[in-house]
């Protein structure tokens, strides 16, 4: 017995070191950057529990497909000298601000599609307008449609968008559509069937049967586009639900931001959805795998009522945590204020923190979330976070309402809109996409737009917790990066 015992033993510790080095490799050479309580909670879980977590490990752990690249400054492209409205000596003049000189520098260093003029910006903050663009949107194709969202239902708002997309293949119009194969679970199989009945070609991203070695079930496809004929988008933070338009069982719609642009940005979002097509089914291979090319649509010609705009994505398929990267810069940038709106606020520290300094050096930081969300634990975990930013001087307004609109402007300058939440797993885990507006009629409709939302909002109040209650939220906080 005590040999038996002795072998047991010696077998459950290869199999916790097995584990340990399993771990190491995969985040060490495979540079796989984890904020320090996700990191703790997998080395716990792979001594107390390996034959369990090293499995889950390789199923859900890795968390990006590519390795950052090291530049040297010299190897950059040149960075443009950027004027108050537009590239100077271009005749852009009157063609609505670009971006400031610091975000086109960094965001050039990311590797991510160019700022470019476009013609035409419309905002919706009612689902009844957002639902009417997207419909507009979609009729208005003539060659090629494409449409992703992570939450496809089977409802009057689903059954809408199946009548547009008959319509277009009736007209011969070529249309693909992408569902998230985790936020469509519920999606009817038989719609879909009848959609591929069609000519519809249909593809779920990341599906549940698939070789885990090529892809992950925890990272998620979270991008919201419409495309028709890669010059008209439709974009936002809506999901294709009634919750998100008219409302359901009774209730009135989540409020929420869309907006359609008329220009390159959409050609940006359209070569976006090519690689998400192509890494839809779960088939890549680390080794093999390459960042998205770089979008360069033809530039327009300057001419009145343009706007700058720039496509910005986030998530697996790039090296680096593009949006968190973004939003930590202008944390440090911002000289007045920074306006925030979103559903979840669970930033990871360094966000956190880096708010909390802003605050505290004199810049006014507003932020909006709903008073409760649709993720009750998301909302547990948030309470921490809100109290250190209310002591550093932030302005916090929580709505009766839900609320799922995504948007940030710094310095009533510039401003970002689309699919991400300020929670760890939309900055670190899911594929997400946001729009850089830096029209000052953009930027002022924006603003004007989160004024409004304010006149209806309770100021948060801050109150010391129980130490249960303290107990619980760092419990849900440390595992919100996973949910």
């Amino acid at each position: 017995m005590t040999t038996l015992a002795l072998l047991s033993g010696l077998g459950h510790s290869i199999v916790v070191i097995a584990s340990l080095l399993v771990y190491m490799v995969a985040t060490r050479i495979g540079r796989q950057r984890r904020h320090p309580s996700a990191a703790l909670a997998w080395v716990v879980a792979m001594v107390a529990f390996p034959y369990g977590a090293l499995p889950l490990f390789l199923l859900i752990g890795s968390r990006k497909f590519l390795r950052p690249v090291q530049r040297h400054a010299a190897a950059l492209p040149a960075p443009q000298v950027w004027g108050d409205q537009g590239y100077p000596g271009d005749g852009s003049e009157g063609a609505g601000a670009a971006p400031p000189e610091w975000v086109a520098r960094l965001l050039r260093a990311l590797d991510l599609p160019e700022a470019m003029r476009n013609t035409r910006v419309e905002f919706q903050s009612s689902g009844e307008q957002a639902l009417a663009a997207l419909i507009a949107t979609m009729d208005s194709a003539r060659e090629q449609l494409v449409l992703s969202t992570y939450v496809l239902a089977g409802d009057a708002t689903g059954k809408q968008v199946a009548q547009a997309l008959q319509r277009c293949v009736a007209r011969g119009v070529q249309v693909r559509v992408l569902i998230d194969a985790i936020g469509s679970l519920q999606t009817p199989r038989t719609l879909l069937r009848d959609w591929r009945g069609m000519g519809i070609a249909v593809r779920r991203f990341m599906p549940l049967l698939h070789n885990p070695l090529y892809g992950r079930l925890n990272l998620r496809n979270h991008r919201k586009l419409v495309v028709a004929d890669g010059l008209l988008l439709w974009s936002g933070g809506r999901n294709l639900a009634d919750e998100y338009f008219v409302g359901k069982n009774g209730a009135p719609p989540w409020l929420d931001l869309g907006f359609v642009v008329e220009g390159p940005l959409a050609a940006q979002a359209l070569a976006q959805f090519d690689a998400d097509w192509r890494a839809a089914p779960g088939r890549i291979h680390r080794k093999k795998h390459r960042a998205p090319p770089v979008a360069r649509p033809a530039a327009l010609a300057p001419g009145p009522g343009q706007t700058w705009a720039q496509w910005i994505p986030s998530g697996p398929d790039h090296a680096d945590d593009t949006l968190h990267a973004l939003l930590l810069s202008a944390a440090f940038q911002a000289r007045e204020s920074i306006v925030a709106v979103t559903p979840y606020f669970v930033p990871d520290d360094a966000l956190l923190a880096a708010w909390t300094l802003a605050c505290r050096r004199g810049v006014r930081l507003r932020l909006l979330l709903p008073r409760r969300s649709n993720h009750r634990l998301a909302d547990w975990a948030r309470e921490r976070g809100l109290r250190q930013l209310a002591q550093a001087g932030a302005e916090i307004h929580l709505l009766p309402a839900m609320l799922h609109a995504k948007c940030v402007v710094i310095d009533g300058e510039w401003a970002l809109s689309g699919s991400l939440n300020l929670d760890a797993r939309s900055l670190f885990l899911n594929y997400e996409a946001m729009t850089a507006f830096y029209g000052q009629a953009e930027v002022q409709w924006l603003q004007d737009w989160h004024e409004t939302l304010l006149a209806g909002a309770d100021p948060y109040v801050t109150r010391r917790p129980s130490w249960p209650r303290d107990i619980f939220e760092g419990m849900v906080r440390t595992v919100a990066f996973q949910l």
